[in-house]
């Protein structure tokens, strides 16, 4: 381990709150046989490892970020993807953009919980796949892995924001069965995001769709709608 990645997490020690680290394990189902499954908490709040990631995205190198990314510890990982997205967003030749997308996909295996996969996948594959064929994100779909499905559709929450809408139904369609809460709640969220910035675009797609969507799915979907309006889609009278 490097002198910079031994900085980095004495950084996030020292900003460590025992009673978050001991709620921590609960709140990400780190539990045997839940979905976090072993992952292991020091207790830092995400704008204390906001500020750890800008202090050092700058200067830190790919294999020192591979290391973060690969800790037992949730927080260093977590922060390790803030800092790639910061370096990311900080980018601009293309060349070099391609070089963090890749190295994000190389490490999809440590992107492992539900705020790791929404902090990171919109700002650094959304962002880069914006206008380009999408054809990773069906795969990701296909994968009978969690997190990579939730990728997939989180992904396209940096298209929705620029009016982009097709894939984001395309793989709403595609996700909508899935059998895990985190992906009913995902694929609401990025419907409800869809009808923010078009109101018609996802109020068609509910209606040919409600009735197969998970409950949660649509509750997250028509969580803005007007109350009539929810209701009717709730008792099923569209």
């Amino acid at each position: 381990m490097s002198a910079l990645t031994e900085q980095i997490i004495e950084a996030l020690k020292d900003k460590a709150i025992p009673e978050k680290a001991a709620f921590f394990p609960r709140f990400f189902k780190s539990g045997p046989g839940e979905y976090g499954e072993g992952d292991q908490f020091l207790g830092v709040k995400v704008p204390d490892q906001r500020k750890v990631a800008k202090q050092f995205f700058k200067e830190i190198r790919l294999d020192e970020l591979s290391e973060l990314l690969k800790s037992p510890l949730h927080e260093v990982r977590l922060t390790s993807l803030i800092a790639l997205v910061y370096r990311y967003q900080k980018t601009k030749k293309e060349e070099e953009r391609k070089e963090l997308v890749d190295f994000y996909l190389a490490h999809l295996p440590y992107v492992n919980n539900w705020d790791l996969v929404d902090t990171s996948c919109h700002a650094i594959l959304g962002a880069y796949y914006l206008d380009k064929e999408k054809g990773l994100f069906y795969d990701l779909a296909e994968k009978d892995h969690l997190w990579s499905q939730r990728i997939a559709m989180v992904s396209s929450y940096y298209w929705i924001k620029r009016g982009e809408f097709a894939d984001a139904l395309a793989l709403a369609e595609k996700l909508k069965d899935h059998p895990h809460d985190l992906m009913h709640k995902a694929v609401g969220w990025m419907l409800r995001e869809i009808g923010n910035q078009d109101f018609e675009a996802e109020f068609e797609f509910l209606k040919n769709h409600y009735h197969s969507l998970p409950r949660t799915a649509l509750r997250y979907a028509i969580e803005k709608f007007p109350e009539d309006l929810r209701q009717d889609f709730l008792k099923g009278n569209i």
